[in-house]
């Protein structure tokens, strides 16, 4: 059995629209004024989404049920399966302390809390992002920073106002490969052009977060550190998603960036006579000494092994697949889907109309989160953990992931019934009536999917499939819009309550989350309208259009 897609099912733009958009509704009004915990408020937009494929779209029920599977089992695997590992391994190193250890080498590193900051809070923020991301960066650093003197409240927000470059390519890369399953678009292509567009901002962001804590007069006594490292971290960003993929972006950068500031700091150091104010800082908590050089060896070795395994096998991904490649096609529902014009071009005897796929690919053995697995239990095995305790963990990872595993789920089940039920072109279609603006309006569409899902990767399974349509309807780059949906978000992370919460939570001051927000709102949106400026530019304004990727 075959259907075809019908954009305009209440025979008004307007009520066809509304439609369209309530599942997105239910899901962000839940989120933000039902106050919802995000699994329920995703299983709820979920069950939106199949009423209006079912009543209003006139949806077969089977097609219904299969596009909705598709999605939560793509959510479970790839995604799930890398983000379950990625806990295991970071498990294994606090269990053995390993953790303690990085963070005293990092914290004696810098003696001066501007340059604390940039090391801490942005280049090392950046590699948890890139490690694990789904709010560990965040509580990560804010901990770390408190315990050097910070006060709580301004250590979740700079923490948070840091945490926004690498968040697209945040967690091995996994909006990215979101954003390619909910858009269709080539996977390299995105990392090329999201790859283009954020190390104007890796740069950016080093001297904004130091501004935000010190002010003007502060930041310009440390240039040369928010400069290297910045620098530091967008080259390498453009260089790896460009030429190699999503998946090691941050970690490669946030490494170069440690790294080059590290080897600043030995031969200079602030010299402008800078002093923080009360109101800035408390008293110091604790010396901290660096360890040594053996200890400090032994806590990276477990994340050194994952950057390595995960590059080479992003570098063999190509002829693993070759070799072997098991799929699996959605019953129902693959090569039964048609899109319809103007969507879709008025099918002709020589260019027939082209169904849409739906096949899960089950490469368990190319797979990043294999990788990531594969390091965690070489790595377990050398910190002398069991057979059993390592089962035993792997499984108390599982079980701590579990919500955001359901989350996921559902959130892909969601973005996956709105595109093959049309209703994400339906959307398109009304936002591309901003014409001319809408470089700048899709990208802060990008930036309020996040603020409100608290996920990059959420945000893209949303809007993905939409910013493609809406693209191609006002003759803009569908690659330059689909990246500006992920780039565009990163600059909602930081308010989004997910990440407030977790950073208020680890910062021991919940209860003072709205405090949080009024303080980092304003960052939030002036970065936000910078990346829509970026976006706007490379869409119509010579050199920017170079960039432009297709």
């Amino acid at each position: 059995m075959t259907w075809t897609q019908i954009y305009d099912p209440l025979g008004s733009s307007f009520l066809s629209t509304a439609a369209a958009a309530l599942p997105v509704l239910v899901l962000l009004g839940g989120i933000a004024l039902g106050k919802m915990k995000i699994h329920t408020a995703a299983l709820a937009g979920l069950a939106a989404a199949v009423l209006v494929a079912l009543v209003i779209y006139k949806m077969p029920v089977a097609m219904i049920a299969s596009a909705s599977a598709y999605g939560a089992a793509y959510g479970l695997f790839p995604i799930g399966w890398l983000i379950v590992n990625l806990l295991f391994l970071y498990e294994l190193t606090v269990r053995r302390g390993l953790f303690e250890v990085l963070q005293r080498s990092l914290a004696a590193i810098a003696p001066d809390p501007r340059v604390q900051v940039i090391l801490i809070a942005f280049s090392f923020g950046a590699f948890f992002e890139g490690a694990a991301g789904f709010g560990t960066p965040v509580a990560v650093t804010a901990a770390i920073l408190i315990r050097l003197g910070f006060r709580p409240l301004q250590a979740c927000c700079l923490s948070l106002i840091a945490n926004t470059a690498p968040v697209a390519f945040g967690s091995l890369g996994t909006p990215i490969i979101a954003l390619e399953k909910a858009s269709g678009i080539d996977l390299m292509t995105l990392s090329a052009m999201a790859g283009r567009q954020l190390p104007f901002f890796s740069l950016l962001v080093p001297f904004w977060v130091v501004w935000a804590f010190c002010g003007w007069r502060g930041m310009r006594g440390v240039w040369p550190a928010a400069f290297t490292a910045g620098a530091a971290f967008a080259i390498p960003q453009y260089l790896v998603s460009n030429f190699h993929g999503p998946w090691l972006v941050d970690i490669v950068s946030s490494l170069a960036s440690m790294g080059a500031l590290v080897l600043l700091l030995k031969r200079w150091q602030p010299r402008d006579g800078w002093q923080p104010t009360a109101g800035e800082m408390d008293a110091r908590k604790e010396t901290t000494e660096c360890p040594t050089v053996a200890e400090q060896r032994r806590a990276w070795t477990p994340w050194v092994l994952l950057a390595v395994i995960v590059f080479a096998l992003g570098a063999l991904k190509g002829p693993l697949k070759n070799l072997w490649s098991p799929s699996v096609n959605m019953p129902a529902l693959h090569e039964s889907v048609y899109r319809s014009a103007p969507v879709a071009p008025t099918p002709t005897p020589e260019k027939p109309a082209q169904p849409e796929k739906a096949s899960l690919d089950l490469n368990v053995h190319s797979a990043t989160g294999t990788g990531i697995l594969l390091a965690a239990i070489i790595s377990g095995i050398w910190l002398r953990f069991s057979i059993v305790e390592l089962l035993r963990i792997w499984f108390f990872s599982l079980h701590r992931a579990r919500w955001s595993l359901l989350t996921i789920a559902a959130m892909l089940g969601l973005g996956h019934l709105t595109k093959f039920c049309g209703a994400d072109a339906t959307m398109g279609l009304a936002l591309a009536a901003t014409g001319p603006l809408y470089p700048f309006f899709g990208t802060m569409l990008g930036w309020l999917g996040v603020a409100l899902t608290g996920s990059d990767t959420a945000s893209n399974v949303l809007f993905g499939s939409l910013q493609r349509i809406t693209a191609e309807q006002t003759g803009i780059s569908a690659p330059l819009m689909c990246a500006a949906n992920s780039t565009g978000g990163v600059m909602g992370k930081m308010i989004d309550a997910q990440s407030i919460v977790v950073a208020s939570t680890a910062a021991d001051c919940y209860g003072m989350e709205s405090q949080i927000l009024r303080r980092v709102f304003f960052h939030s949106l002036v970065l936000a309208a910078l990346v829509s400026l970026l976006v706007t530019l490379q869409a119509y304004v010579w050199p920017f259009t170079l960039m432009v990727t297709e």
